[in-house]
């Protein structure tokens, strides 16, 4: 039985009661959930339900707890219900109801985890979008690992999705982004508010490569920028593809200018009327809606600012018919939040459900203790190169994904790149790589899975424990999907690994016979529990875009 089917069990059970006393059926939710006590002597789940409604239903919670306990321990797979405090339920399940849940696991497959949670939903997710004037620098590698992992999320939640990678190819940085390769390209220093780093002299000899005699042409700035900035996103994507992200859609800041986008969206926020004109310059009243100022759209000059932008992005976002903006930023765009919110306000939004902005906050890579200061290639920071190189792509996106995004952390390259229990990537990829093997030496020793498979002899405490554990999977990936949290994914999967080794070491929970030891129904039972260990840690680890190995 799943924490999905036991919910539903205790839902009917609370009608059947409230039906038999005449309650008001309407004080029932539509659903309800059930939790793994944090004591394992209180029973394998607990239920609210009888806190949740007494009161609204005009009954105490203790007494309706009561019947319900009476009720539900007339349900198939029930074992036992006890009532604790004022109205909790403490639910044991017999040994048939819980180890069913492994063939049911094996059976779903990939499918195993997958909810309708967020069916409905349009969501775009927009993340990473670092400006191509160098490579992805440390902080765009956690919002590459954390963005890609939530997109997969969502999908898996039910909600359809669509990433985007917004970059700037206008504006005064990539007029220095220019200035900077045409610097290099003519042996001079870098501008000093220019761009440093070996990559910028490669990249310069690649425009000259590419166009002989640019130097030698009336506008050799403007031909620098065009093909530098062409190049350096393709080495941006390139990066990005080989640490397993790729966006359905790369939008060009350019192109809202030569569409007019900003325009019409500045003529959707007058006709909300919420234009007003000062010094010349055109404003957007965003302190109606919580701003902590007005913000300039139009310059006194003519010249339209990267709010306004940001504006017109919005739009055509909406327009494209995502009913949710998700936009992923750096820790240093914290300020960011209000002026963005109360945009989407002044388009005649709900800010509360149609943008959201998260915010990532920092991240140190770390050799012996010490920060990892620079590239060698960038010089200045640290790129996805150079993580990649250090810790290698599963590492690194594991790592980058396990901590909430809103808490700065430390990256350790000698304990992620160690084969110890304490490397969390390592001691989850150890137990797909396992659970492969015990597979292949069952196969080799004769056991396979039937038909016949016999449910309740799954009932030592150590299988127990594994099959409480693996339930929790499906409602794990709906809560981090909707909380945008990932990394409950990865901290549930570590927990997996501390159950499924416990089991493993258990000599009464061997799976393969020893020696010349006949084959039983126990060790075909406990095949079917090791192969739902796999499949939840392989659907698990990709969903953080993480391999799970068949050999280590």
């Amino acid at each position: 039985m799943t924490p999905a089917n036991l919910a539903d069990t205790v839902l009917s059970a609370a009608r059947a009661v409230f039906e038999t006393r005449g309650l008001d059926v309407a004080a029932l939710p539509a659903t309800t959930a059930v939790e793994r006590p944090r004591n394992p002597e209180h029973g394998d789940y607990a239920s609210t339900i009888a806190l949740q409604v007494g009161k609204k239903a005009g009954v105490a919670p203790r007494e309706l707890a009561a019947a319900l306990a009476e009720e539900l321990g007339r349900r198939p797979g029930i074992k036992s219900v006890e009532i604790a405090g004022p109205g909790f339920l403490n639910i044991r399940l017999d040994a048939a109801a819980a180890g069913v849940l492994a063939r049911d696991i094996v059976l779903a497959g990939s499918a195993y985890g997958r909810t309708d949670r967020l069916a409905g939903e349009k969501i775009n997710l927009e993340f990473v979008s670092a400006n191509p004037t160098g490579p992805v620098h440390i902080g765009g590698v956690r919002w590459a690992a954390v963005g890609d992992a939530l997109s997969r999320l969502l999908r898996t939640a039910g909600a359809e999705v669509g990433t985007e990678y917004y970059f700037n190819d206008a504006g005064s940085q990539i007029d220095r982004f220019a200035r900077s390769l045409l610097a290099a390209a003519k042996g001079e220093p870098a501008p000093e508010d220019g761009y440093g780093g070996a990559y910028i002299a490669e990249i310069a000899a690649e425009v000259v490569e590419r166009e002989p005699g640019v130097l030698d042409t009336a506008d050799p700035q403007e031909t620098f920028r065009r093909v530098g900035v062409e190049l350096m996103f393709a080495e941006i994507k390139q990066s990005l593809g080989e640490f397993g992200v790729h966006f359905d859609t790369y939008f060009n800041e350019k192109d809202l200018h030569d569409r007019g986008e900003l325009q019409e969206a500045l003529d959707r926020l007058r006709e909300q009327g919420h234009i007003f004109e000062s010094d010349g310059a055109t404003w957007l009243r965003t302190t109606d809606f919580g701003d902590d100022k007005d913000r300039v759209l139009r310059k006194s000059d003519g010249d339209w600012t990267y709010f306004a932008a940001d504006c017109a992005y919005y739009l055509d976002k909406r327009k494209r018919g995502f009913d949710r903006v998700v936009i992923m930023l750096g820790a240093d765009h914290h300020g960011y939040i209000g002026r963005m919110k109360a945009m989407s306000a002044c388009f005649g939004d709900d800010p509360a459900k149609n943008l959201e902005i998260l915010i990532g906050q920092l991240v140190n890579l770390v050799r012996d203790g010490e920060p990892v200061r620079m590239s060698k290639r960038a010089g200045t920071v640290v790129t996805l190169e150079d993580f990649v190189e250090a810790l290698g792509v599963d590492a690194t996106r594991y790592a980058l994904a396990r901590y909430s995004s809103d808490s700065p952390i430390d990256i350790d390259i000698d304990l992620w790149t160690s084969a110890s229990r304490e490397n969390p990537v390592y001691y989850v990829q150890y137990v797909a790589a396992r659970t492969a093997s015990v597979a292949r030496n069952a196969a080799d020793a004769g056991l396979v899975r039937t038909d016949d498979f016999k449910p309740e002899l799954l009932a030592h405490d150590k299988e127990n424990e594994l099959l409480k554990t693996l339930g929790e999977y499906p409602e794990t990936v709906a809560f981090a999907a909707e909380h945008r949290e990932p990394h409950h994914v990865a901290r549930l999967l570590e927990k997996i690994a501390g159950a499924y080794h416990r089991f493993y070491d258990e000599p009464a929970c061997r799976i393969t016979p020893k020696g010349d030891e006949p084959i039983t129904d126990g060790h075909r039972s406990r095949l079917w529990l090791n192969d739902a260990t796999r499949t939840v840690i392989a659907n698990g680890l990709s969903l953080l875009g993480v391999s799970a190995p068949e050999r280590m």
